[in-house]
């Protein structure tokens, strides 16, 4: 087994940031084949080669925090800053859902090392044929690249308050063509749709793009890779599905994500029927009942803001951070920022209060009569 790996991301710099705490429309032929992808469709005989991400995987628990299972609460308002009448810091009802990058402890080594690394992954196409790899193989390639890409350009822009404000020559994040793999440029929307979309049958795969928004799905403490790359959709799916900013209901109306719709050409053509029998395959008790007490859907639930802790912009009020023994230390955290992670805290005490545990998952273990590929994402 030959393992690439690519270079760069320095643990130590990533190290260093630990200190830190409507009705559904017609769709268009959005699923129509484009040729000039046609490149990377999987091959029917995959050769046993790996990527290493450990690197990634490493800067993604530094990075990454995790707000916890959603309560399917709408987060109060948060109180305005002391002094001032102006709200700095996160105000969304879905504040307390999904997880966030400390995008404003990141310094231009570290971002420029997000660069670095995206151009690694970007060669390592010209090592071996991506396509020619396992499909767990490729669909972790195409999810780990599209979200260090974001996360890149994201971490270039903040503060920034939406990331679909963000400009790349002109054009916005979503379709600028900044990527190349195997000389081809290409956009984060062309990976999740031309490339992911196009060749995997399975929906949970939308489940591993990370878009940069509270409303969307989180993004995980774990870089993606063949073996555990089904866990870590099937993760990602329970915690949207039965997250308020996945689904919601509104009298006899079962009201879900954009993301949904966004989706729809390539996974739920029969949109209603499709959609249900999708969220009831992950769909908790609580959630279930709200499928089973609406009759019709609409996407209508979507928050734009930033998936990150500081909500886009530098707070000019600030709180020094100290030891257990008083000592003064070398950072200083903005009052909207403690403010929310000290309610990040309480909800986890209630968790913890009210017996809400969270899952066990068992991988990678082989059954008798367990087919080869049971692990595979179609």
């Amino acid at each position: 087994m030959i393992r690439l790996t690519p270079r760069a991301l320095a643990a130590s710099t990533i190290a260093a940031s630990a200190l830190a705490l409507g009705t559904v429309p017609a769709f268009a032929q959005g699923n129509a084949p484009d040729p000039r992808f046609e490149t990377f469709t999987p091959t029917n005989a995959p050769i046993d080669h790996t990527i290493d991400y450990s690197i990634w995987d490493e800067a993604m628990k530094n990075l990454v925090i995790s707000m916890g299972p959603s309560l399917r609460e709408t987060a109060g308002a948060p109180p305005s800053s002391f002094g001032t009448r102006r709200q700095y810091g996160h105000v969304s009802r879905y504040r307390l859902e999904g997880s966030r990058i400390m995008f404003s402890f990141l310094d231009a080594d570290i971002i420029s090392s997000f660069t670095e690394y995206r151009q690694d992954l970007e060669r390592t196409a010209d090592l071996v044929d991506i396509q020619s790899l396992s499909r767990n193989e490729q669909l972790a390639y195409w999810i780990n690249l599209h979200n260090v890409a974001m996360i890149e350009q994201i971490a270039n822009a903040w503060p920034v308050r939406q990331p679909r404000e963000i400009k790349i020559d002109g054009v916005p994040l979503d379709e600028a063509r900044f990527i190349t793999v195997e000389g081809i440029a290409l956009s984060p929307r062309d990976i999740r749709e031309k490339i992911v979309f196009a060749n995997w049958r399975n929906p949970k795969v939308i489940y591993g793009f990370w878009r940069g928004e509270i409303g969307g799905p989180s993004i995980q403490r774990e870089a993606f890779n063949a073996d555990n790359v089904a866990r870590l959709l099937d993760r990602g799916a329970r915690d949207f599905v039965n997250s308020l900013r996945g689904t919601q209901k509104q009298g006899s109306t079962l009201e879900v994500s954009e993301l949904f719709r966004d989706v729809a050409p390539y996974y739920f053509p029969n949109f209603e029927a499709d959609l249900r029998a999708h969220l009831t395959e992950y769909a908790d008790e609580e959630t279930k009942a709200l499928l089973t007490g609406t009759d019709r859907i609409e996407t209508s639930v979507s928050e734009y803001d930033i998936a990150d802790l500081a909500g886009g912009v530098r707070e000019p009020t600030y709180q020094n951070i100290q030891s257990a023994d008083g000592t003064q230390v070398s950072f200083r955290i903005p009052q909207s920022m403690t403010q929310l992670l000290q309610q990040r805290e309480e909800k986890f005490q209630r968790i913890i209060r009210e017996g809400r545990t969270g899952t066990v998952t068992f991988s990678n273990i082989s059954l008798p009569g367990d087919p080869e590929d049971k692990d595979e994402v179609e």
